[in-house]
């Protein structure tokens, strides 16, 4: 009885597992309804699991970006103040921004590396130019989908401890931000109050604070270069 029990359990799992494999839809048409240096934006038509065809499906591409969680030597946080056109609203977020393309486009589909920035150098790039401020001492901490429906770019977090500052800010023609230092525990504030509106942000902030209670082993990824 027990060896039969068992053979249904493989079963069983095996007809799952075929039909979580079964899950992926087919893209059979794709129109680029804006593609110029700036986005990809796109009206697809996909077969669904079960043989229908769905359509229009819009999403977009656009370029990688880094986002830093960095510290001074106080300990104190550095985060930015700036405008975001989907809220329409100033919020306080970390230092971040597009990871850089050698053909000057700001979208590009994964797997392109010959194209792109370093990622370590976007995020030290980024935290100088935007804060004024260099560490020697830098760990990757997460590189996850920035929004998985609909868009085919990536978010990469690093932790960057023991900043200094060694100069001004170079910011572009279009950015206009405040530099702030806050405290953990204030961080956790704006957190709850609604006024740290970036997600990847919030999920950045979360992963920093396992990472300096050393878990997960990130203290052996940290870089001192």
């Amino acid at each position: 009885m027990r060896e039969n029990n068992r053979e249904n359990g493989k079963e069983n799992s095996k007809e799952n597992s075929d039909r979580r494999d079964d899950l992926a839809w087919e893209e059979v048409s794709m129109e680029h309804i804006v593609q110029d240096e700036w986005i990809d934006f796109r009206r697809s038509a996909y077969r669904l699991p079960n043989g229908t065809v769905f359509e229009p499906y819009y999403s977009y591409s656009r370029r990688d970006y880094v986002v830093i969680v960095a510290s001074d030597c106080d300990g104190n946080y550095l985060c930015v103040r700036q405008f975001r056109q989907g809220i329409k609203k100033v919020t306080t977020e970390f230092p971040a921004g597009g990871v850089e393309r050698s053909d000057g486009r700001e979208y590009g589909a994964g797997g392109e590396e010959a194209l792109t920035e370093d990622r370590l150098a976007a995020a030290k790039r980024e935290l100088l130019e935007e804060t004024g401020y260099l560490s020697c001492e830098w760990a990757h901490l997460l590189t996850i989908p920035s929004n998985a429906t609909i868009a085919d770019n990536y978010a990469h977090i690093f932790m960057a401890r023991n900043c200094r500052r060694v100069g001004g800010q170079k910011l572009d023609e279009t950015e206009f931000l405040n530099v702030e230092l806050h405290t953990a525990q204030e961080i956790e504030e704006l957190i709850r109050a609604g006024g740290f509106q970036q997600s990847v942000h919030v999920m950045a902030w979360l992963l920093a604070k396992e990472a300096s209670c050393g878990k997960a082993g990130y203290s052996a990824a940290l870089s001192t270069e």
